[in-house]
């Protein structure tokens, strides 16, 4: 059987225990239990931003691995972008491939608020724009960063908007 989505695991970074989105700042694939990040749950991976965050605006920054657990097949040409762009005009998100290769541990970022050195932050809408990944073999993971940027002023909302990822594989 090809690869499915069952086959792929989102997981938070920030070390092997890590179970806390807000700490997915790079460093090793959290392996625990509680390091899945969940689809269509509400904060996920961001926090809520604050009202002192709002007004001055505010760029944070989340690694995170996709990992295929597939027991025998390799995840092939995987490619990464943003397919709902935020529902918010006041807040925006861009994307990147970690510097690492599959199979590698992230750099670790000191804070949300800096940058991971090394990549490109870009906003690919669609497929064809979407960034390459490579091959992901199987048990192995690969590392992605997301930044999210506040306006300053920014209004209150339930923001949301959505990334996705594909590739192939060879039954």
């Amino acid at each position: 059987m090809p690869i499915a989505s069952t086959d792929l695991e989102y997981r938070l970074s920030g070390g092997a225990g890590n179970t806390i989105p807000n700490s997915s700042l790079g460093g090793a694939m959290s392996t625990a239990g509680g390091g899945v990040i969940t689809d269509n749950v509400t904060d996920n991976l961001w926090d809520d931003v604050s009202g002192d965050e709002a007004a001055a605006g505010d760029t944070e920054y989340r690694g995170f691995y996709v990992k295929n657990t597939h027991a025998t097949l390799p995840w092939l040409s995987v490619v990464y972008w943003i397919a709902s762009l935020t529902s918010s005009t006041d807040t925006e998100f861009d994307i990147a491939v970690a510097a690492e290769a599959a199979g590698s541990s992230m750099a670790s970022i000191a804070d949300e608020s800096t940058a991971p050195s090394g990549i490109t932050f870009s906003r690919p809408t669609t497929k064809g724009a979407g960034l390459s990944v490579g091959n992901i073999a199987n048990g192995s993971y690969r590392g992605l960063w997301i930044r999210r940027t506040v306006s300053a002023g920014a209004a209150a909302a339930n923001d949301s908007g959505t990334i996705r990822n594909e590739g192939d594989s060879n039954p």
